[in-house]
């Protein structure tokens, strides 16, 4: 089987994921998992969530390079980019990722900043007299 590509998106972040049959090593932006993570634990089990879910731990390589937002959102679109991936590469784990939530795309996003106000719905402090 050849090499599965997929992209993961949330908030502003993006993920370019490559998965392909393997020993189970993941490589983002050049560094394995554990090193680009750091000591986040609970950020880490979201990352592999689509993986344990389908069963495909040790039976998958996943290369994938992100971009934009912060460390969570990044993590947050490599497991889409995952579970999309994943989805493509067979039926089956669609009809069980599916059920998940983890092919929908979390399209929550920061509201903009309107004018005559503080922050997008912060109004500023009103004064009687």
């Amino acid at each position: 089987m050849a090499t599965t590509y997929a992209t993961g998106k949330r908030k502003t972040a993006v993920a370019k994921v490559w998965v392909k049959p393997g020993s189970g090593k993941i490589v983002v932006n050049g560094m394995d998992l554990n090193t680009w993570l750091g000591g986040h634990e609970a950020i880490k089990l979201k990352v592999v969530q689509p993986l344990l879910v389908t069963k495909q731990e040790a039976s998958m390589d996943i290369t994938a390079t992100t971009l934009g937002g912060g460390y969570s959102a990044q993590a947050e679109a490599l497991r889409h980019g995952i579970s999309r991936a994943l989805a493509a590469i067979d039926a089956d784990f669609r009809a069980t990722l599916k059920p998940q939530g983890l092919l929908t795309r979390d399209s929550r996003v920061v509201e903009r900043k309107k004018c005559g106000r503080r922050k997008a719905r912060r109004s500023p402090q009103f004064s009687k007299r």
